[in-house]
C-alpha cells in the first residue's frame, strides 16, 4: 500500500509532543500564565505582555483596638519576547515516509536541540535569586548537602508542596553514589542500577546537563563596604520595580579599580539578617542579595551603585532585614573572583513562570500549521527556494519567562 504524504499539521502534532516530552526545567515551572494569553485565538505578536500581580503582606495585631492597613500590591509584567525556531528541508520521500519514521530520523532530534534551548533559556533565572546555600565549588554529595536547600526554603516560609530540584550531572551523579549505601533497599536500587534519585526531603530531583555556570567577576582581595548608612527604603518605593521582592539601587566603595561585579552576583553585608516574611523573626543567617545589573566598579575608588534585590525594607509587612547596613559595613561576595559555579536550583514551582504562546499566522504563508499541546504552541511554516527548487520548513516558538517571585528558590553548592 502507498505511504500516505505527510502534511504540514501532521508534522507540528509529532513536534510539538516531542517538545513536551523532552522539556526539564520548563517543564517544572508556573505555566497558568499561558491561559490569560489563550484568550487571543488568532495568535500573538512578538513583544505582547500581561501584567501580573503580587500579594499583599500584612502585619498582625495585638489588642482589641483596630489598626486598618493599607492593602499595597505590587506588579510586574512578563513579556512574551523570545522566538526559538529550527529550520529544516524535507525531500519528497522523506515526505512519504511514515510519521513514526520522520519523527526518528528528522523530527525528535530537532526538537530535542529546540528543548534543550528553551531549558538553558529558563534556568538563565537563576541571575535573579539571591539565596544560594553551600559552599560555591564544591559538589552536592551528601543528604546534609542537599538538605541545606529546602532547609532555607522553610526558613523563608516557602510552602512545601511542588518542590523541585534541578542538579547538573556531577552534582547529581554524586548525590546518586551518596544512595547507593544507604540501607533502603528500593532507594539504593534504583540509585545503583539506574542513577535515579527520585524525590528527596520532598524535592523532586532532575539531572540536566543545562544547568548553568555562573562566573564571577574580577576583583583581587580588597573588601568592598557600604557607603553611606540608611540605605534601606519601603515597600511603597519599590513595589512596581521588575523583582517580586523590589530592586533598589545601593552605593558601595572599596572595590579594586575597574573590578567587574556580574549580573547574578550573590552577596552579603554584614550585621543584615534575613527574616522571615511570615512572622518577621531574624533568622540565623545574613541575608543574600543579588546584583541585577552588571557594573564595573568606579575606578580610583569613588562610588559604585549596585541594583540588587531584594531591597533593604527594615519593618513592616514586607520587612526583609533585621535591620540597614552601617556606613562601611564590609561586604562579603560568594565565590572566587573570575570562576565558574555550576547554578543548581532547588525551589518551588510558583517561583518563575513559562508562557508558551501561538504565534499569528504571517498573512501572505500558506499551508501554515499551528499545534498545541499541553500549554506549548510550535508554529510550522512551510516555503520554498525556487532557485534550487528546494521545499523547506520553519517550526517556530514564541515564549515568555518570568522569575515571579525569587523568595521561593535558592542555588544549591555543596559543603566542603
Amino acid at each position: 500500500m502507498a505511504n500516505t504524504i505527510l502534511n504540514t499539521s501532521i508534522i507540528a502534532k509529532a513536534a510539538v509532543r516531542i517538545l513536551e516530552n523532552e522539556l526539564v526545567m520548563a517543564g517544572l515551572v508556573y505555566r497558568g500564565h499561558e491561559s490569560e494569553y489563550a484568550k487571543k485565538v488568532s495568535g500573538y505578536e512578538v513583544g505582547e505582555t500581561i501584567s501580573i500581580k503580587k500579594p499583599p503582606q500584612f502585619t498582625v495585631r495585638t489588642g482589641l483596638v483596630a489598626s486598618s492597613q493599607d492593602v499595597t500590591e505590587g506588579k510586574m509584567t512578563m513579556t512574551v519576547d523570545t522566538v526559538k525556531g529550527i529550520d529544516f528541508e524535507f525531500t519528497v520521500p522523506d515526505l512519504t515516509l511514515k510519521i513514526s519514521d520522520l519523527s526518528e530520523s528528522v523530527i525528535r532530534p530537532a526538537m530535542i536541540r529546540l528543548a534543550n534551548d528553551i531549558d538553558q533559556d529558563v534556568m538563565s533565572l537563576y541571575k535573579d535569586v539571591p539565596s544560594w546555600v553551600g559552599t560555591p565549588g564544591q559538589t552536592v554529595n551528601s543528604f546534609a548537602d542537599f538538605a541545606k536547600a529546602p532547609e532555607r526554603l522553610d526558613l523563608g516560609a516557602v510552602p512545601s508542596d511542588m518542590r523541585a530540584a534541578v542538579m547538573s550531572p556531577t552534582d547529581h551523579w554524586a548525590m546518586a553514589g551518596s544512595q547507593t549505601a544507604l540501607y533502603m533497599q528500593n532507594v539504593a536500587q534504583s540509585a545503583y542500577r539506574r542513577g535515579a534519585i527520585g524525590e528527596i526531603a520532598g524535592c523532586d530531583t532532575y539531572k540536566s546537563q543545562n544547568v548553568l555556570v555562573h562566573t564571577c567577576g574580577t576583583r583581587d582581595n580588597t573588601t568592598p563596604l557600604v557607603k553611606g548608612a540608611a540605605q534601606n527604603t519601603t515597600w511603597a518605593a519599590v513595589k512596581d520595580t521588575e523583582a517580586a521582592a523590589g530592586i533598589q539601587s545601593l552605593d558601595t566603595d572599596g572595590w579594586d579599580n575597574s573590578a567587574t561585579i556580574e549580573k547574578g552576583c550573590v552577596f552579603t553585608i554584614d550585621g543584615v539578617y534575613a527574616v522571615n516574611p511570615v512572622t518577621k523573626a531574624v533568622l540565623p543567617h545574613l541575608q543574600q542579595f543579588v546584583v541585577r545589573s552588571a557594573v564595573t566598579a568606579h575606578a580610583s575608588g569613588g562610588t559604585t551603585t549596585l541594583s540588587i534585590s531584594p531591597a533593604i525594607i527594615t519593618s513592616g509587612a514586607f520587612q526583609t532585614v533585621s535591620a540597614a547596613p552601617a556606613d562601611d559595613a564590609p561586604i562579603t561576595v560568594l565565590g572566587a573572583a573570575s570562576t565558574g559555579y555550576a547554578q543548581n536550583l532547588v525551589f518551588h514551582r510558583n517561583a518563575f513562570a513559562l508562557a508558551v504562546v501561538p504565534l499569528v499566522v504571517p498573512p501572505a504563508a500558506v499551508g501554515v500549521a499551528r499545534e498545541s499541546y499541553k500549554g506549548l504552541s510550535v508554529m510550522l511554516t512551510p516555503y520554498f527556494d525556487g532557485g534550487n527548487f528546494i521545499s523547506k520548513y520553519r517550526l517556530d516558538v514564541l515564549y515568555g519567562k518570568k522569575t515571579v517571585d525569587e523568595r521561593l528558590a535558592t542555588r544549591l553548592s555543596g559543603t566542603a
